[in-house]
C-alpha cells in the first residue's frame, strides 16, 4: 500500500490514520502537504465533532521520511510546521491515539492535538539533536507549554526516548490505557465529546490557545463574544432545562 492519510467518519468522530506501515508510519513529503487540506475539508465537515489521529498497525508516526526529503531541509521543514500548526489550529476538539514509536514529526503531530491517549508501551522522543536539525520556533513554544520548560529541554537537549510513565508524568500524555484498551478507550471518549456543547468546546479551545499569545483586553473581547454567541444559540438555557428535566440535551449551535 502507498503511503498516506486515511480517513474514516462514524458516529461523529473523524478518524486520520498515517500510513507508512513499511517505515513505521514515518511522513512522506505529500504526507505533510497532504494534511492541512485534509484538516479543512474535516473542520467544515458538520458531521464532525471530534478528530482522531492515529497510526496504522502497532505504531503511531516515527517522524519524517527521510528516504522522501529530496529538497532543502527549510522547505521539508516548512511543510512539517504548516501540517502542525494546521492541526492545531483545528477548531474542534482533536486527540491522539498513540501505539509504539511517537517521535521526531509524529511527536510534533501530537503535541499539536488537545489531549493525547496512549497504549502501554509507547514511546515518546523529540529527536531533533541527532539530525542537528533547529526545532521549529513554534514547535518548541508548544512542547514547553504542554510539559514544562525543563522536561522540554530535557527532551531538545538529548533527543531520548521516553516511556509512558515518564510521558504521563510530564503532561505529555493524559491517560495510558493497558494493551489492547485504547481503541475502546478512545471510542467512549469520543463519544463524550460528541454528547457534550460544541459550542463550548470550540470557544474552550480558542480561549485556552489563544490567551497565551494575545493581550489581557483582546482575550477579554472574545470571552465577551463567545458569551454572546451562547446566549444567542439558545444552548445554555437548553443545557440548563435538560439537566432539570434529567434528560440528555440537546444542542443546535451552529445553526442551519
Amino acid at each position: 500500500m502507498e503511503p498516506g492519510l486515511t480517513t474514516h467518519v462514524s458516529d461523529g468522530t473523524a478518524t486520520v490514520t498515517i500510513s507508512n506501515t513499511g517505515k513505521r508510519n514515518a511522513m512522506t513529503v505529500q504526507m505533510w502537504r497532504d494534511l492541512p487540506p485534509l484538516l479543512a475539508r474535516l473542520a467544515a465537515d458538520r458531521a464532525v465533532r471530534s478528530l482522531v489521529l492515529t497510526g496504522a498497525g502497532g505504531t503511531f508516526c516515527a517522524g519524517a521520511d527521510i528516504a522522501s526529503l529530496r529538497g532543502p531541509a527549510s522547505e521539508s521543514q516548512g511543510l512539517a510546521v504548516a501540517a502542525e500548526e494546521a492541526l492545531a489550529a483545528f477548531p474542534k476538539p482533536t486527540l491522539a491515539a498513540i501505539r509504539g514509536y511517537c517521535v521526531g514529526g509524529g511527536a510534533q503531530l501530537a503535541a499539536a492535538c488537545d489531549l493525547r491517549f496512549a497504549e502501554e508501551g509507547a514511546l515518546f522522543g523529540v529527536t531533533p539533536a541527532k539530525l542537528a536539525v533547529v526545532y521549529p520556533a513554534s514547535a518548541t513554544r508548544r512542547l514547553v507549554r504542554l510539559v514544562g520548560l525543563s522536561s522540554a529541554k530535557y527532551l531538545l537537549f538529548s533527543g531520548e526516548l521516553i516511556d509512558c510513565a515518564r510521558a504521563l508524568r510530564t503532561g505529555l500524555v493524559d491517560e495510558v490505557l493497558a494493551e489492547g484498551e485504547l481503541g475502546k478507550r478512545v471510542a467512549e471518549f469520543s463519544a463524550v465529546l460528541a454528547s457534550r456543547s460544541l459550542l463550548t468546546q470550540t470557544a474552550a479551545k480558542e480561549l485556552a490557545n489563544g490567551t497565551w499569545d494575545v493581550p489581557p483586553d483582546e482575550a477579554e473581547e472574545r470571552g465577551a463574544h463567545w458569551a454572546a454567541e451562547a446566549r444567542a444559540s439558545g444552548d445554555t438555557a437548553e443545557g440548563a432545562a435538560a439537566f432539570l428535566e434529567r434528560r440528555p440535551p440537546r444542542f443546535t449551535w451552529p445553526a442551519g
